[in-house]
C-alpha cells in the first residue's frame, strides 16, 4: 500500500493518537520536511506517516544561513501549501524564532498554523516552553517537542553541536525530555543526541521520538527533504543519507527512505553519534 499512488487518498489518515499507536506496535514513524504541494503529493503514496514544514525552509528554500529569520506569515504560507498535497500524512508546523516566547503569543501562531491545515505544531525546548506546551495542550492545540540540538539556539550554542554527550547535559536532556512529556507534548524530536542516550530516552517515555541524528531506536526517524534527495549545500551532516541516488526517482527516494526507517536499517551506524 505504500508504493502504489492509487491508493493515497486511500490510506486512513495519520492522527496524534495514531502515533502513540505506532510507538506501541513496535512500527518505525516515517516523517520528512516539506514546503509545498508538489512534493508534499508524493510523499503520501511512499507511506510517510508525518510531514513537517520546517523552519528548515529559511535555509533550503530561501538561502539564510539560519532557520532564525523564519516568520509566521512563512510556516502559515508553506503549511497551507502542503496541506493541498496531502491526503493521509499527519502535518506539523514549525513554530518560527520567538513564535513562541510566551503562552499568548504561542497560541495565536498556532492557531494560524492549525487553520492553514496543520494537525500538531513543533516547538523548541523545554524550560519556559513548559509553561507553552501547556497553554497549547489546554486549548486544543497538540505539540510536539524538540530536545537535543535546537536550532534556533544556534547563537547561544554557538553552532551546530551534538548535545548530551557529557554526563550531566545527559541527564538534563533526559529530565527536559520528561518534563515535556508532562507538559502535556504528544511526541519528540530528538536531534543530534548520542545514539545510546536517545535509546534510553525513548524506552522510557510514553510518547514516541522521532530521531534526526539520534539512532536507530527512536520510534522513528526525520530527514529534511532537500538532505535527502542529496540537495544539501556544503558539508553534509553526518546523520544525511542521499536517497535520490538507491532510489532513482523522487517517488523512489521517498519509498526507498521508508522501506529503510520501517525496517530499521535507517540509520547505520555510519549515521549516528
Amino acid at each position: 500500500m505504500y508504493t502504489d499512488p492509487r491508493t493515497a487518498a486511500a490510506r486512513d489518515p495519520v492522527t496524534v493518537p495514531g502515533l502513540r499507536a505506532l510507538k506501541a506496535a513496535g512500527t518505525p514513524i516515517v516523517a520528512l520536511t516539506a514546503y509545498d504541494a508538489g512534493f508534499a503529493a508524493a510523499m503520501d503514496p511512499a507511506g510517510i506517516d508525518l510531514v513537517l514544514v520546517g523552519d528548515s525552509l529559511g535555509m533550503v528554500v530561501q538561502g539564510r544561513s539560519s532557520t532564525l529569520p523564519v516568520t509566521v506569515d512563512d510556516i502559515a504560507y508553506h503549511t497551507a501549501c502542503v496541506a493541498r498535497g496531502l491526503h493521509a500524512a499527519l502535518l506539523v508546523a514549525d513554530m518560527p524564532f520567538q513564535s513562541d516566547a510566551d503562552p499568548a503569543t504561542a497560541l495565536h501562531a498556532a492557531t494560524r498554523f492549525l487553520q492553514a491545515g496543520a494537525g500538531m505544531v513543533k516547538l523548541e525546548g523545554a524550560g519556559f516552553k513548559r509553561e507553552v506546551i501547556r497553554h497549547l495542550v489546554d486549548r486544543e492545540v497538540p505539540v510536539c517537542a524538540h530536545l537535543g540540538l535546537t536550532p534556533q539556539s544556534v547563537l547561544r550554542l554557538g553552532g551546530y553541536r551534538v548535545q548530551g554527550k557529557a554526563a550531566a547535559a545527559a541527564q538534563r536532556l533526559r529530565e527536559d525530555a520528561l518534563a515535556v512529556q508532562e507538559a502535556g507534548a504528544s511526541a519528540l524530536v530528538l536531534e543530534c543526541v548520542p545514539a545510546a542516550l536517545a535509546a534510553e530516552i525513548s524506552a522510557e517515555l510514553a510518547i514516541p521520538t522521532i530521531g534526526i541524528g539520534a539512532g536507530v531506536d527512536c520510534d522513528g526517524q526525520i530527514l529534511v527533504l532537500h538532505d535527502l534527495l542529496g540537495l544539501g549545500q556544503g558539508r553534509r551532516p553526518r546523520f544525511v543519507k542521499d536517497f535520490l541516488a538507491e532510489g532513482g526517482s523522487v517517488h523512489g527516494a521517498f519509498t526507498a527512505f521508508a522501506e529503510a526507517v520501517r525496517a530499521r536499517r535507517f540509520p547505520g551506524p555510519e549515521h549516528v553519534y
